[in-house]
């Protein structure tokens, strides 16, 4: 059983559903310790006080905000705890909208919410079933670890899931990294299209999507403790460096994908880019009179700190 990481409340309105926080997700990843390599003796981080020229232990180490080089004010979990906001002890709910208007790159950590107790289990369902018949998500404030943070809340089979959201000034604007203007074809755009339908599957149930890297890891840890060689790695595809036909490199994109499925490779040929028509230039009018000029007015962007 997962550990609860916070207790609070979900605050709807005037109902309050008692709830526990715990994780929705686990990390399977292999960890590694550092190591000094001549005698393999196990490398460590330590804390150690400047004023005192000691190492402290975890009960002597607070949290401080560096006013000045010379005055730091020192801030308890307490204080942190109990701040003056109603955040602090609930997630508050301030408002329902469709799951497609959240941009995802704003949701992050998920975590399942489990109600506390029978006096939670009603107004729980009451709100995970309101959720569910809505099509609609909760977008809540709470506040842990130091700071608020903005939520979004969903119904994962009847359970309530609360996703970290960032705020809006927490994303980079990524204007400044489009490339420059280019041409498509409808030829290529259909290509593209093609391709996608040739990948498109129902659900992400499927042994491709796992984590060989981590397998890896594991196999060579296997060998190594055998007194084995490793297994022999296969080389990854070689891959392009520059695509000189868009339309070739489309079509042979979609065969690989249908022969991956198991499916027919017998793909039409895509329609070929068409050349731009030569226009003839345009007569020249009779004068008419002047039409005014709209006057340009210089825009104004602001500037964001990344």
């Amino acid at each position: 059983m997962p550990r609860t990481v916070w207790s609070g409340a979900i605050s709807f309105g005037l109902v309050t559903v008692p709830i526990n926080v715990q994780s929705a997700t686990e990390d399977h990843s292999v960890r590694f310790h550092q190591y000094h390599l001549e005698d393999m003796g196990r490398v460590r981080v330590r804390k150690y006080c400047e004023a005192e020229d000691r190492e402290v232990t975890s009960d002597e180490i607070g949290k401080g905000y560096q006013l000045t080089k010379e005055q730091v004010i020192p801030i308890s979990d307490d204080e942190l705890r109990d701040l003056p906001l109603p955040t602090a002890k609930a997630i508050e709910i301030a408002a329902f909208v469709p799951l497609v208007s959240v941009d995802p790159i704003r949701i992050g950590e998920g975590y399942y919410l489990q109600p506390s107790g029978q006096v939670a289990a009603k107004p729980y369902k009451l709100l995970a079933m309101a959720l569910a018949r809505s099509s609609k998500v909760a977008v809540a404030k709470y506040a842990w670890s130091g700071r608020e943070r903005l939520g979004l809340l969903r119904v994962k089979d009847d359970v309530i899931v609360l996703h970290a959201m960032r705020w809006p000034d927490e994303i980079r604007d990524p204007a400044e990294l489009l490339p420059e203007p280019v041409e498509l074809s409808d030829g290529e755009i259909d290509g593209a299209l093609a391709l996608m339908d040739s990948m498109t599957r129902e659900d992400l149930d499927d042994p491709e999507f796992r984590d060989t890297y981590t397998e890896a890891i594991e196999q060579i840890i296997d060998a190594k403790r055998e007194h084995r060689e490793p297994p022999a790695m296969p080389e990854p595809e070689q891959k392009p460096g520059q695509i000189v036909d868009l339309m070739a490199a489309l079509q042979e994109s979609v065969q690989k994908a249908r022969v991956s499925r198991g499916e027919d490779a017998d793909v039409h040929e895509m329609p070929k880019k068409k050349a731009a028509a030569k226009q003839t230039p345009a007569k020249k009018q009779p004068a008419r009179a002047a039409a005014k000029k709209p006057t340009k007015t210089k825009a104004t962007r602001k500037s964001r700190s990344a």
